[in-house]
C-alpha cells in the first residue's frame, strides 16, 4: 500500500504546483485507488495528477474530510472526469452532488477491507484509518476535531503507527512520541517543532511525496 501527496502548501517534486489545501491518494495492493480530499483548486489538483501519471478516471472512491473549500474545491473537476467514484461525506454536511454518488457517513465505516472512516469526530470532520500489519495509520484533513481524538479512534483498529495530514495548531507533542511515522502537512502550525522533537520519524510533506506502508 502506498500514499501519494497530490496537493499541499509545499512541493517535493519539480514540476508540481503548491497551494493552500490538501489531497492524497491511497493505492492498495489490489489496485483500488482512494482519493482523500481534493485540495482547493481543480486545475492544480489535475495538473499534479497528470504530472504523477494518475488518471482521474481510475479513482474508485473519494473521501472528503470536511466541507472547507481547501479540501473539496477540486471535487467537481474530478467528478467531471470520473463517472464511477463514490464520494464519502459526513451526513451532517450539505452537498450538491448526484445522490447516487454520495455515501453519507455517520459512525465509523469500513470503506474497503483495512480502510475505514472514523465517522464524525467533532467540528464536522472525519479522518481515514488504514490498518496495516504494523499498525494503524491515520490520515487527517485539518484535525479540527483534535489529534488526540483521531489517534484514540485509530487505536480501535490497531496500535497507532503514524499520522499524515494537517495537524492545525496541535501542540500536545507528547501524543506523537509512540508513533513511527509523522508527516505533518497543509495547515500544521508547528512543523519545525515536531521535526526537532522527532527527526527520525518525521517525513517532509509536499505534493509529490510518496509514502509506502
Amino acid at each position: 500500500m502506498r500514499i501519494s501527496i497530490l496537493y499541499d502548501n509545499e512541493v517535493c517534486q519539480q514540476g508540481l504546483l503548491s497551494d493552500w489545501g490538501f489531497s492524497c491518494l491511497v493505492e492498495m495492493g489490489n489496485g483500488i485507488r482512494l482519493l482523500f480530499d481534493t485540495g482547493a483548486d481543480d486545475y492544480i489538483l489535475l495538473h499534479n495528477m497528470a504530472k504523477l501519471n494518475i488518471d482521474p478516471a481510475s479513482i474508485d472512491s473519494i473521501v472528503i474530510s470536511h466541507s472547507h473549500f481547501d479540501h473539496m474545491g477540486g471535487l467537481s473537476g474530478i467528478l467531471t472526469l470520473n463517472e464511477k467514484a463514490k464520494v464519502f461525506t459526513l451526513s451532517s454536511g450539505s452537498w450538491q452532488m448526484p445522490v447516487e454518488r454520495v455515501v453519507r457517513v455517520e459512525g465509523a465505516t469500513q470503506i474497503y477491507p483495512g480502510i475505514f472512516s472514523t465517522g464524525e469526530l467533532g467540528n464536522g470532520e472525519q479522518s481515514l484509518i488504514i490498518n496495516t500489519d504494523k499498525g494503524a495509520v491515520a490520515i487527517a484533513g485539518c484535525s479540527h476535531c483534535g489529534v488526540d481524538r483521531i489517534l484514540n479512534k485509530a487505536s480501535q483498529f490497531g496500535q497507532p503507527l503514524g499520522i499524515i495530514g494537517g495537524l492545525h495548531g496541535f501542540r500536545r507533542f507528547q501524543l506523537l512520541a509512540d508513533l513511527q511515522l509523522i508527516c505533518p502537512c497543509h495547515c500544521t502550525s508547528y512543523k519545525r517543532e515536531i521535526k526537532s522533537l522527532f527527526p527520525e520519524k518525521y517525513i517532509q510533506c509536499g505534493a509529490g511525496r510518496l509514502i509506502e506502508l
